[in-house]
């Protein structure tokens, strides 16, 4: 790489780092701008290599800018791309709700909540995308707040922490505090002691039938007015590990008669045996309930705004109870419906994709077939096009359908002008098969554009020497010809492709059918999607590519190249995005 084209490529970084920055409010990325560098670029796409290590500190120079300083800088080099951006911020109409009562708050301060027993599906990123989306509009914070307090029936998984971290990094959001619970077991037990000073808590050891019975009736069980002192010593040998499992518990006393069998002296501690699978919290065997342990957290962390499901309203009202003894004021709450994934067979629940990964019938978390964020990652598709369409959802108490189709726009928008055409022939029944065809006659190759709105960028040229590969029903009949795009004219005879040299009327005028192909003895391609894997053959061209480059394949849609095989002969491996 010259000196000159050095100079080029961290202009170019620059103009696309600032523009990254300012319309995210956010630092600029590496990753982030590589694609649309190179999209515009693609004379830089040789030195892909160096690329990273050239542009990587013209990216900290700009992070390192406050948010005016990038915007004069912008303003310098692309005004026109500044002027698009504020013109966008002019129309902007908020999908999101306005926060109730943010006035009376110095900071606007919320948090995720999530159980750690795998990573994310679809239906969890809407939490990040609307917490982070406020968190933008307010100036405010973002928690992260693992309520890994169940080591038994919801058991952490220990990958699933980082994973989810890494989730809410791809939505474009960086947490401003991270927190374990298990961490802070033993606050929990001081407040539980200061509870019971209150007079707000009590030891029980009835059975949990027993107490059930007693509960739905209105009944307060034997151990409700048992005294202070004698709760103390018997919650101080629940953490001392002296119970065994189910064999007493810690009630928050509330009110035996409400009209709501659930508010009626809810758990607050349990006994449980299995360790937790943190080393640091492998020893606690005296565990808070979720309604305890997260209602004192929202408090202690300073939450002023939380969003939960609808059928969380009972949890609420229970921790109501705790903050009336505490004195304290409850956080602003917004209720919300569950969000319903369409588009796949695979249920949107992290156990059920947890057992077919552990039963085969997945790969993995990332497996395309997956409604997770990993697979959406893997696909090609960008948290941003996630966050826009959840936050479209809005926050409405009834449950809401996400079309994954308002992703693949979304997704769609953000790639299109970066990602670079490719042939790509499918060898399977559905698309009836791959077959191969001598070309007679005509050019010794194709030149169809790299990108056909913007033919500053090239042409690739593609062998048809070796014949070439279509698929089956794209093969017309005897005598018929057909329009090899890129190629030009060819009429099927005698199990070959004459080429004709008729002109593109033959298309607008005559009604040929225009198709996609590969020489036959192109590159080999595993193109995973989410109704399996699909092999084929591609255009040479493609083995010039990165991994992690998004392209779109002609009449098929966009992929994110996973796999680039070094050798010709190997198998290379796309993820299928969407059309």
């Amino acid at each position: 790489m010259d000196d000159e084209l050095r100079d080029r490529i961290t202009e170019a970084a620059e103009t696309n780092a600032l523009l990254n920055a300012v319309k995210h409010d956010s630092e600029a990325q590496v990753g982030a701008i590589m694609g649309p560098l190179m999209g515009e670029n693609p004379e830089f796409r040789e030195y892909g290599d160096e690329i990273p290590g050239v542009i990587a500190p013209v990216v900290e120079r700009v992070n390192g800018m406050d948010a005016d300083e990038r915007r004069e800088r912008l303003a310098e080099l692309a005004p026109a791309k500044l002027e698009e951006l504020e013109a966008e911020d002019e129309g902007e109409d908020h999908p999101l709700p306005d926060l109730p009562n943010t006035e009376e708050y110095d900071t606007v301060r919320m948090r995720v909540a999530p159980n750690p027993n795998g990573p994310w599906h679809i239906g969890h990123a809407r939490m990040a995308a609307v917490v982070g989306t406020y968190k933008k509009r307010y100036d405010g914070e973002f928690i992260c707040r693992f309520d890994d307090t169940d080591p038994e029936t919801k058991r952490p998984d220990l990958d699933a922490y980082d994973a989810i971290l890494d989730a809410i990094d791809y939505l474009g959001f960086e947490p401003d505090d991270v927190v374990n619970a298990s961490d802070r077991v033993e606050t929990y037990y001081e407040h539980a002691r200061d509870l019971i000073e209150l007079g707000g808590a009590y030891t029980c050891s009835c059975p949990q039938g027993e107490f059930s019975d007693l509960k739905n009736s209105g009944e307060a069980c034997p151990h409700r007015e048992k005294d202070a002192e004698t709760t103390r010593e018997e919650f101080e040998a629940m953490v001392d590990g002296e119970y065994e499992s189910g064999e007493m518990v810690l009630r928050v006393r509330t009110d035996i008669t409400h009209k709501n069998p659930a508010l009626r002296d809810f758990v607050a501690f349990r006994m449980i045996d299995t360790p937790h699978p943190r080393e640091a919290a492998e020893e606690y065997r005296c565990w808070p309930m979720l309604d305890f342990q997260s209602g004192l957290d929202d408090h202690l962390l300073g939450v002023t705004h939380i969003i939960r499901g609808i059928d969380l309203q009972d949890s609420a009202k229970r921790q109501q109870f705790v903050y009336d003894y505490f004195g304290w004021e409850y956080p602003e709450v917004i209720h919300w419906g569950h969000v319903q994934v369409d588009a796949y067979d695979v249920p949107l629940s992290t156990s059920s994709i947890a057992e077919l990964i552990a039963d085969g019938d997945l790969a993995g978390w990332d497996d395309p077939r997956a409604p997770t964020v990993a697979s959406l990652e893997r696909r090609g598709i960008r948290g941003e096009a996630v966050v826009d369409a959840m936050i479209q959802l809005g926050t409405s108490t009834s449950n809401v359908d996400l079309a994954m189709s308002s992703i693949y726009s979304n997704n769609r928008d953000l790639v299109d002008d970066a990602s670079d055409r490719a042939f790509f022939v499918r060898d399977d029944e559905a698309h009836g098969g791959l077959v191969e065809r001598q070309v007679v006659g005509g050019p010794e190759a194709g030149e169809p554009p790299l990108h056909p709105d913007f033919e500053e960028r090239g042409r690739r040229e593609i062998p048809v020497t070796s014949g070439v590969a279509v698929e089956g029903d794209d093969l017309p009949g005897h005598g018929e010809r057909v329009w090899l795009k890129g190629y030009g004219c060819v009429r099927h005879t005698r199990d070959a492709f004459e080429y004709t040299g008729d002109d593109i009327d033959a298309v607008r005028e005559e009604g040929v059918d225009v198709i996609h192909w590969a020489p036959a003895d192109g590159p080999r391609l595993r193109l995973r999607t989410m109704d399996g894997d699909v092999s084929g053959v591609a255009e040479p061209g493609l083995l010039d590519y990165d991994a992690d480059e998004v392209v779109q394949f002609e009449r098929i849609g966009f992929a994110r190249l996973d796999e680039v095989a070094d050798d010709p002969d190997a198998e290379s491996v796309a993820y299928f995005a969407h059309p």
